[in-house]
Protein backbone atom coordinates (compact mmCIF):
# COMPACT_ATOMS: atom_id res chain seq x y z
CA UNK A 1 0.00 0.00 0.00
CA UNK A 2 1.27 3.48 -0.86
CA UNK A 3 2.36 5.89 1.82
CA UNK A 4 0.25 8.94 2.42
CA UNK A 5 1.63 12.39 1.76
CA UNK A 6 1.73 13.02 5.51
CA UNK A 7 4.30 10.25 5.96
CA UNK A 8 6.46 11.34 3.03
CA UNK A 9 6.45 15.03 3.88
CA UNK A 10 6.75 15.50 7.65
CA UNK A 11 6.66 18.94 9.20
CA UNK A 12 10.12 20.04 10.34
CA UNK A 13 11.41 23.05 12.25
CA UNK A 14 14.36 25.10 11.03
CA UNK A 15 16.20 26.73 13.95
CA UNK A 16 18.43 29.80 13.59
CA UNK A 17 22.18 29.19 13.81
CA UNK A 18 22.58 32.62 15.40
CA UNK A 19 21.08 31.32 18.64
CA UNK A 20 18.15 33.71 18.74
CA UNK A 21 15.57 30.95 19.07
CA UNK A 22 13.68 32.00 15.95
CA UNK A 23 12.28 29.10 13.89
CA UNK A 24 10.72 28.52 10.49
CA UNK A 25 8.32 25.62 9.91
CA UNK A 26 8.33 23.77 6.59
CA UNK A 27 7.82 20.33 5.05
CA UNK A 28 10.47 18.04 3.60
CA UNK A 29 10.28 15.09 1.21
CA UNK A 30 12.13 12.36 3.10
CA UNK A 31 12.31 9.95 0.16
CA UNK A 32 14.43 12.34 -1.92
CA UNK A 33 16.46 14.08 0.77
CA UNK A 34 17.48 12.08 3.82
CA UNK A 35 20.15 14.45 5.19
CA UNK A 36 19.37 17.40 7.41
CA UNK A 37 18.14 20.49 5.65
CA UNK A 38 20.19 23.72 5.92
CA UNK A 39 18.75 26.90 4.39
CA UNK A 40 19.91 30.52 4.47
CA UNK A 41 16.94 32.65 5.54
CA UNK A 42 16.14 35.98 7.21
CA UNK A 43 16.21 36.17 11.03
CA UNK A 44 14.09 39.16 12.12
CA UNK A 45 15.51 39.14 15.66
CA UNK A 46 19.02 40.13 14.53
CA UNK A 47 17.79 41.58 11.20
CA UNK A 48 20.10 39.67 8.84
CA UNK A 49 20.29 36.46 6.84
CA UNK A 50 21.73 33.44 8.68
CA UNK A 51 21.71 29.68 8.23
CA UNK A 52 18.73 27.75 9.55
CA UNK A 53 19.29 24.05 10.22
CA UNK A 54 16.79 21.27 10.63
CA UNK A 55 16.19 20.30 14.23
CA UNK A 56 15.04 16.84 15.28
Amino acid sequence: MAKTSRERRPVIELRSAAGTGYTYVTKKNTTNSRERLVVRKYDPVIRRHVEFAEER
